[in-house]
C-alpha cells in the first residue's frame, strides 16, 4: 500500500493503479483479523463460568473482584496504549457512565448467583435473550417501527428461551428431586433479570456514542468497585490459594483481556458479521460445561438453543448491536 513520494511523482497513473487491489486485499487481511479476534474473545468468555464455580464465592464478592482486577488491567492497558484521554468523562457523560455501572453490575451479580443454581450453559443462553428485551423497550419507549417480521422472531426466540430452561422436560424435574427446585427456579428468573439490566446498559450506552468503548468498561468497573467495596469486609474474603487465582482471571483475563480483544474485533468487522460471531460465547459456555462438569443440555433444551440462535440473527441487524461485552 505504502509509495514512495519518487515513485507516486514520476508515474501518478501507475502508482494509483494497484490501490483498489492493496486496499481490498487489506480490507480482507483486516475482516479476517476481526473474526478471529471476537471467536477469541466470546472462547475466552465461554469459560467465564468455570472461574465464578471454581471460585466459590458470594456472588457479590465475584462481582467486586471482577471489577477491580478489571480496572486496574483496563487502566493499564488503556494509558498503556495513549487512551488516557478516552477515560475522562463530564456532564450527561459521566452520568450515563455511572448508570450503566450500577446497571453492568447488577446483571453480573445475578448472572454469577444464577451459575451454581442452573449451570454455566442454561445460565449463559438465557442470559442473551437481552436482544429481544432491547428491541421491545425501543418499541415500547422510543418508538421504534417493529416489522411483522421481527415479532415474530421475538416470538419465536422467546418459544426457545422457554424450551431451553428445561422447564418443559426433565431437568427442572431432576432438580425437584434434588431439593433445589426452588433454587432452579429462581436462577432462571435471575438470568431474566440480568438480561434486562444488561439491555439497559445497551441502551444507555447508544444515548452517549461519543463513550468509547474502553472507557464505558473502565467506568462500569470503577463503579462497582466503589459501591461493592463493601461487600469482602461483609460476606467474607476468600481464603488464600487457589481462589484469589480464580478470581484475578475473571478480573484481567475475562474483563481486562477479553474486553480488548472484542473491541478490537469489533472495531474491523460490520454489525450484521459481529451479530454472528457473539453467538461463540454461549455456544463455547454449553461445550465447557460438558467438557469440564459433564453437565449436558437435553435434546429440547438444545433445539430451544436453535431456535433462539436463529430468532436473534434475524434480529439482529444493523443498529440492534449491543454496546458492551458480556
Amino acid at each position: 500500500m505504502n509509495h514512495s513520494p519518487s515513485h507516486t511523482a514520476a508515474s501518478p497513473s501507475l502508482a494509483s493503479t494497484p490501490q483498489p487491489a492493496n486496499a481490498q486485499a487489506s480490507a480482507q487481511v483486516r475482516e479476517r483479523d476481526g473474526q478471529w479476534l471476537l471467536i477469541a474473545g466470546g472462547v475466552l468468555l465461554g469459560s467465564i463460568g468455570v472461574f465464578v464455580e471454581e471460585a466459590s464465592q458470594h456472588p457479590l464478592v465475584t462481582v467486586w473482584f471482577r471489577c477491580a482486577f478489571g480496572a486496574l488491567a483496563l487502566l493499564a492497558w488503556c494509558l498503556g496504549t495513549g487512551r488516557g484521554r478516552e477515560l475522562l468523562l463530564s456532564g450527561k457523560a459521566r452520568w450515563v457512565a455511572c448508570a450503566s455501572g450500577v446497571l453492568m453490575v447488577l446483571n453480573w451479580a445475578l448472572f454469577f448467583a444464577a451459575i451454581p443454581r442452573t449451570s454455566i450453559a442454561v445460565a449463559t443462553v438465557i442470559f442473551h435473550i437481552q436482544p429481544i428485551w432491547v428491541i421491545v423497550f425501543g418499541a415500547l419507549f422510543l418508538r421504534a417501527a417493529i416489522s411483522p417480521l421481527q415479532w415474530l422472531a421475538t416470538l419465536a426466540a422467546l418459544a426457545g428461551l422457554v424450551l431451553t430452561t428445561g422447564l418443559l422436560d426433565g431437568t427442572a424435574a431432576a432438580a425437584a428431586a434434588s431439593n433445589n427446585s426452588q433454587g432452579y427456579l429462581a436462577g432462571v428468573l435471575m438470568c431474566l433479570g440480568g438480561s434486562l439490566c444488561y439491555a439497559g446498559v445497551t441502551l444507555l450506552a447508544n444515548t452517549q456514542k461519543a463513550i468509547s468503548p474502553y472507557a464505558m468498561a473502565l467506568w462500569q468497573c470503577l463503579v462497582g468497585a466503589v459501591a461493592l467495596a463493601w461487600a469482602p469486609w461483609a460476606l467474607g474474603w476468600p481464603p488464600l490459594g487457589a481462589a484469589w487465582g480464580w478470581l484475578l482471571g475473571l478480573g484481567v483475563l475475562h474483563t481486562g483481556l477479553a474486553y480488548v480483544v472484542l473491541f478490537a474485533g469489533m472495531a474491523r468487522l460490520g454489525l450484521g458479521r459481529i451479530a454472528v460471531l457473539q453467538f461463540v460465547y454461549p455456544l463455547t459456555a454449553v461445550l465447557v460445561d460438558w467438557a469440564v462438569y459433564g453437565r449436558t443440555l437435553s435434546p429440547l433444551q438444545m433445539a430451544g438453543v436453535g431456535l433462539m440462535a436463529a430468532a436473534l440473527w434475524t434480529l439482529r441487524r444493523p443498529g440492534k448491536a449491543a454496546a458492551s461485552a458480556g
